[in-house]
Order: C-alpha cells, then sequence, then structure tokens
C-alpha cells in the first residue's frame, strides 16, 4: 500500500508491553525520508536469512538502498546465499541501535548483467572501492525488495515507532 504519491503507507507497528503511543502521540510517524536517509547511509547492514531446518541466520553485509530495495552480494556458496535459494523472505537491518531501520521482504537474485553493472558502480561509489563488474557477476547479486519497514528513534521509544507498508503487504 502506498499513498497517492507512491510513499509507503505509515502507521504505528504492533509492539505489546513498550507502552507505544498512539500515531500522533510523541513524535507522531516518522516520515518516509527518515528511514531511506537511515538506509542510504548505513555502513553495514544486518541480514537474516532461515536455515532449511528452521533456525535463524544472521551476518552483516556492505550494501546499499536504491530503487526502493536493499541490494547486497555475496558469495553463491555462502550460509545465507544458500538458505535464500530455498527461502526467499529475508530481513535486513542497518547497523545503528538507536536509529535502527529493518526491513522485511522478499530477496530475488539478480542476474541481469545492467543491473548488476549498476549494482557495482553503486557499491563502488559507497564504499570507495573498485570491484570490476566480474567480481558481482562471479558471485551472487541480491535484491530485497520491502513488504514492510520499521524504524524507531530511541531519543522518542515510545513515540516515534513507524511501521512502512508497500503494495502486496497482506
Amino acid at each position: 500500500m502506498t499513498d497517492d504519491a507512491g510513499t509507503p503507507l505509515a502507521s504505528r507497528p504492533f509492539m505489546p508491553g513498550y507502552g507505544i503511543a498512539g500515531p500522533d502521540e510523541g513524535s507522531g510517524l516518522l516520515p518516509w525520508t527518515w528511514a531511506e536517509q537511515r538506509l542510504t547511509m548505513s555502513h553495514d547492514y544486518w541480514v537474516a536469512t532461515v536455515w532449511p531446518d528452521g533456525r535463524p541466520h544472521v551476518t552483516p553485509v556492505w550494501g546499499v538502498w536504491a530503487d526502493v530495495a536493499f541490494w547486497f552480494s555475496s558469495s553463491p556458496g555462502s550460509r545465507k546465499a544458500r538458505n535464500l535459494g530455498r527461502e526467499a523472505r529475508a530481513t535486513a537491518a542497518t547497523d545503528d541501535a538507536l536509529h535502527p531501520v529493518m526491513v522485511d521482504g522478499t530477496v530475488t537474485r539478480v542476474v541481469a548483467p545492467e543491473r548488476v553493472a549498476w549494482f557495482a558502480d553503486l557499491v563502488n561509489d559507497k564504499y570507495t572501492t573498485s570491484y570490476p563488474v566480474e567480481f558481482f557477476t562471479a558471485n551472487a547479486c541480491f535484491r530485497l525488495a520491502p513488504r514492510s519497514v520499521v524504524g524507531l528513534d530511541t531519543d522518542d521509544f515510545e513515540g516515534s515507532p513507524t511501521r512502512w507498508t508497500f503494495p502486496g503487504e497482506g
């Protein structure tokens, strides 16, 4: 769900027992630009996938927020890549525990050469690196399309939690 401008719809997340204020109390709902800024500026991210037996698997990655999605790469033989090969649902979180933003959605492997090259340019620009496109084509490039995003500012823990819902959210 998005509004007429294409911005995801904001609401309070369900957080029973934490004394979370109503959407018009405290700081109120955070603007989508607040989340996008943190998703863009985060240096590291945590990606959570699921082992074949259902256990969670969490690992840090470099990545970029672009084109309303979280992009990252991995060795195709890594645990996260193998997990994503059997279960596409995943979560990614920024590295700032005081102003966290968590993206929940579905991951697809990106193989289109022009999209992998685009991703490589974004990574090289963000991290001041010069990995050749071949590095990313030899590895696995992934795109996490958000289903929902949750963020909060610990300076107003009770009054800032916000959940943004995207098209296709049930």
